[in-house]
């Protein structure tokens, strides 16, 4: 599915042709046909062994806590918990727990679709830093292949298709290919990420700091 800069953007069409074969992937969630979400991990597992949602605002709670209970702040980690089934009933409810579960995706993709999608490099999203991560401007290109491989990684880190390179001229090296790529598949609406989230600029500090000059104190 590709859409001109003219053509107007539509969710529920969007879902619809990823629905076209009868099921669809999200992140971690599998779209069926008939208005259901649940985990892909539990594709083949029975209904009844599920626990069963019927409002999308179900998603924030199913969304909001891994497996052990722990707060998810990155709504597009791998870490979403399994069990459960949210049957809805149209595809506007549809629409709204897919925003609850992954905030913005839908509208993202379709920018990107329409190619009007703002790509920001790294150098620039750390140079508009001010205050306390002011000093994440310091970081050295090895310290963010590093951070980057760690923070984005999708077994671990984000699920986040990662769009941005390092600077204009300087691209990522620590990741694969496929995590830099977005490969169009008819039957997944993949999450894009556009610029450094707060969270990798947040690791990035104390990296940063390392690289402030050693200066000796008074003399005795």
């Amino acid at each position: 599915m590709e859409l001109s800069s003219q053509e107007h953007f539509s969710k529920a069409a969007l879902i619809e042709s990823v629905l076209s074969q009868g099921s669809g992937i999200m992140g971690e969630i599998l779209l069926n046909n008939d208005f259901s979400l649940r985990h892909q991990a539990d594709r083949i597992v029975m209904e009844n062994a599920l626990e069963h949602y019927y409002s999308p605002e179900a998603a924030r709670k199913i969304a909001r806590y891994d497996a052990q209970g722990l707060f998810r702040p990155l709504k597009t980690a791998p870490t979403l918990q399994r069990g459960w089934l949210l049957q809805l009933e149209s595809m506007e409810q549809v629409i709204l727990a897919l925003d609850f579960f992954y905030p913005a995706a839908l509208d993202l993709y379709g920018s990107f679709l329409q190619h009007k999608i703002t790509i920001t490099p790294l150098r620039e999203t750390l140079d508009r830093q001010t205050g306390m991560y002011r000093i994440t401007q310091l970081l050295k290109e090895e310290q963010a292949q590093e951070l980057i491989a760690k923070t984005c990684s999708s077994n671990n880190g984000c699920l986040r298709k990662v769009l941005w390179s390092i600077s204009q001229v300087q691209e990522i090296s620590t990741l694969p290919e496929e995590k830099k790529r977005v490969s169009m598949q008819i039957d997944e609406i993949p999450l894009l990420c556009r610029e450094a989230c707060n969270l990798l600029v947040a690791a990035a500090r104390p990296l940063a700091k390392k690289n402030l000059p050693v200066t000796n104190g008074p003399s005795a």
